[in-house]
């Protein structure tokens, strides 16, 4: 029998939480993604990798705002998942309170982290999200998804991921796009391939004849496309650059909102910097909407 005066034991306090931490994101969640050590404390990767996922949920939650305030239910493919750590920060921080049949989807070719992925959101309850191991243009056909999606993201998707992401989301008809484009070396091949005949034609040229010049131009030309294709489609065009990527040399991100656009003079620049540059092979890629 314990003393009359024996002081009860005070319950334990709860760690407390980093600074970083957003009020309200699942500790669970942020361990489970091994953000958070056991103790709750941070590492310095990991509060990098926090910081960059936080940047790109402000210029999210907006968009995912928009479409609430037009509709029942938001739709939204996040491609190149990877272990998909912006899907479930998402969905802890927007998604996991709605009842409107909100829906996240996780496309990723690897299909260990689809299954480690589709176990974590099973085992936090998270029944909004659904993962699919697909590359992203097999996910533009299958019957696995909705026929129209709200917003696509796609982050350092590499090579031409990006522009299947791009031609997903137009397929799709997605409201918004979010795009942190990775190397593509499509577009320098073919400036390489040409380079000899297009030498003499125009000053011009000077910009990409020596193969380091090939590939950066190449890099930069290939968002210009992209950003003059998704303006050809109607959609209004910011590029920005991540800030908190430092370490990255990919830090550019293009968000692109439907805004039914005025499509011609786009098209015509589009076609315009394909035919100057010899790349006119290239306009199925970066086709426009009267090419669909």
């Amino acid at each position: 029998m314990k003393h009359a005066n024996q002081a009860k034991k005070a319950p334990a306090a709860a760690p407390e939480l980093p600074p970083e931490v957003r009020p309200g994101q699942s500790i669970e969640l942020l361990k489970e993604l091994h953000i958070l050590t056991r103790d709750g404390k941070l590492n310095q990767d990991s509060r990098r990798k926090l910081k960059q996922v936080y940047h790109l949920y402000n210029f999210i939650e907006p968009l995912l705002k928009d479409v609430r305030e037009q509709k029942q239910g938001v739709s939204l493919v996040d491609h190149g998942a990877g272990k998909s750590y912006l899907g479930f920060i998402l969905y802890d921080l927007f998604f996991k309170g709605l009842d409107d049949g909100s829906h996240i989807y996780g496309i990723e070719t690897r299909e260990e982290l689809v299954q480690k992925s589709t176990e974590l959101a099973a085992r936090l309850g998270f029944s909004g999200m659904s993962f699919l191991p697909l590359s992203v243009a097999e996910s533009t056909t299958s019957s696995k998804l909705p026929e129209t999606i709200d917003i696509v993201t796609a982050l350092h998707a590499c090579n031409t991921a990006t522009d299947d992401a791009i031609d997903f989301a137009l397929k799709k008809k997605a409201k918004h796009m979010v795009l942190v484009p990775c190397c593509q070396a499509e577009v320098a091949t073919v400036l390489r391939k040409n380079k000899g005949k297009d030498l003499g034609r125009s000053a011009l040229t000077e910009i990409w004849r020596h193969p380091i010049h090939t590939r950066e131009f190449g890099s930069q030309l290939t968002n210009v496309l992209r950003c003059l294709q998704l303006e050809a489609h109607g959609y209004q065009v910011t590029v920005t650059e991540l800030v908190g990527w430092e370490h990255s040399m990919k830090n550019e991100l293009i968000v692109a909102t439907y805004k039914n656009l005025p499509r011609r003079r786009p098209a015509e620049r589009l076609g315009e910097v394909l035919s100057e540059l010899g790349l006119q092979e290239m306009k199925e890629r970066f086709y426009t909407a009267n090419q669909e």
